[in-house]
Parts: C-alpha cells; structure tokens; sequence
C-alpha cells in the first residue's frame, strides 16, 4: 500500500488532490449526520441563524472553497501549504454540494425528493475524482503512449472523438454515463450506441417520425427505471436520509 501511494499519488504530485477528496467526502458524511440529528431533534446541534436570518451551511462552504481555490493556485502543487489548501477547499465543496439542490432550486428542498438531487452529485463529484486519482485521464488521454503524445495531431483525434462520443450520450439523455464517459470513453460508446431515453433532445428530432423506435425507446426506459430506481433511492436514503412530507421553505424567506 505504501509503496502504491508513494508511487501513484505522491511522485505525481496527487497528494492535494487526496486530501482534497478526503475532506469533501467526510465533510458531507458528517454534516448529514448533523442536519440528520437536527432534523430528529436529537444531540446539541441546532441550525445557525443571524438577525433572524437562517444561514445555510452553503454559505460558509462557498468562503472556503473560494480561499481554499485560490489558495491551492497561489502555493503551487507540493508542500504544506499545498496540502492544507486542498484540505479547506474540500471542506468547502463537500459544503456547498451538500446543498447543491437548494442553490439548483432557489428553495429550501433539503428534505424534499428534489433534495436528492444533492446526494446524486456529491456521489458523481467522488466517483470522478477518484477515477483521475486511480489513473483515468479524461477523453482518454491516458490511453496514448509517448509516441502518440508526441504527435500533436493524434492526440487531438483522440480528445475530439471521445468528446464527440460523450456528446451524443449526453443528447440521448443519459447524463450520467457522458459525465463518466469524459474520463472512460467506453462508457461514453455504450451510451451512444444505446436507444435514446425518451424526451431526449435525440428522441424529439431522431425518433419523431420512427414510431418503432419510440416505442422501444419508452419500454427500454421504464425497464431500465423499474429495476434501478429502488435500489438507487435506498441508496440515497442510507446516505443522505430519506426525504420527508414537511413542506418546502423559499431562501427568500431565510
């Protein structure tokens, strides 16, 4: 383990990036568990509020990650300023996506279904950046030896094509499997090659004159809902809690 860590995350000067995936990871778990705690009333924990003004923990978490951010650009790469940097702007990302549907929403949907949108990307953010820190370069780039990198033209044919790839996985509607695709481009190809999700903007002009097509498209789609949707919220309860019927308060009103 020792000498995997020191050959592939410190010698490449990865260790901020660690750090930096550390902190943002716990820092989620642990404020769930502290709003988890607020919300059942339990332990000495409360929320924060100012003149009146209740402070969403959003708003700490965009301080931190903007020094933390321009902290990191100031010190560089290496050493303990590096690293403490990258420490403080996980923090402050684990924050603010914490509350990632609150900002994508402009109210207060923490405990509402719409909230789970904030589980889905702190999941996405860890996964990504775990993937670059095992190796995985994005557009495939990884893939190329030195010859080829060397060759300015077939590296752009490489990064272009995997983009293009990503691309149309996105336009058939499955915005998951294009985000990992920019770092694995197989993902990306079985994405693409795939039947659209139905409402995608590849769907609307493709399929619009191809009822067959639609038709499979739809069935795939609810399948595909029907066996993953289940396991997919348990999920999101286990880490985020399960949503709950109290009704949604607008920021304006914070």
């Amino acid at each position: 383990m020792g000498s995997w860590l020191e050959r592939n995350i410190i010698e490449p000067g990865k260790l901020p990036l660690l750090l930096a995936l550390a902190a943002f990871v716990l820092t989620f778990l642990i404020t769930r568990l502290i709003t988890r705690l607020i919300r059942a009333g339990k332990g000495p924990f409360g929320n924060v509020s100012a003149g009146g003004t209740h402070i969403h923990h959003v708003v700490p978490g965009v301080v931190l990650t903007v020094v933390g951010g321009f902290c990191a650009v100031a010190g560089g790469q290496r050493g303990f300023g590096s690293a403490l940097a990258a420490v403080v702007f996980g923090i402050g990302a684990g924050l603010v996506l914490d509350e990632f549907a609150l900002i994508l929403h402009l109210s207060d949907v923490y405990w509402t279904e719409e909230g789970r949108k904030s589980v889905e990307a702190v999941v996405l953010t860890a996964s990504l950046v775990g993937l670059f820190l095992l190796g995985f370069s994005p557009f495939g780039v990884d893939g190329l030896d030195e010859d080829d990198l060397q060759s300015r033209g077939t590296a752009i044919a490489t990064i272009v094509g995997n983009f293009a790839v990503a691309l149309v996985a996105l336009v058939k509607g499955k915005i998951r499997i294009a985000i990992f695709g920019v770092i694995i481009p197989f993902v990306a190809l079985f994405g693409a090659i795939r039947l659209a999700r139905p409402g995608s903007l590849w769907a609307r002009r493709l399929y619009r004159r191809r009822p067959r097509a639609r038709a499979r498209a739809r069935l795939r789609a609810y399948r595909h809902d029907r066996r993953w949707a289940g396991p997919t919220r348990k999920f999101q309860n286990w880490i985020g809690g399960t949503p709950g019927p109290e009704p949604t308060r607008a920021l304006e009103r914070h």
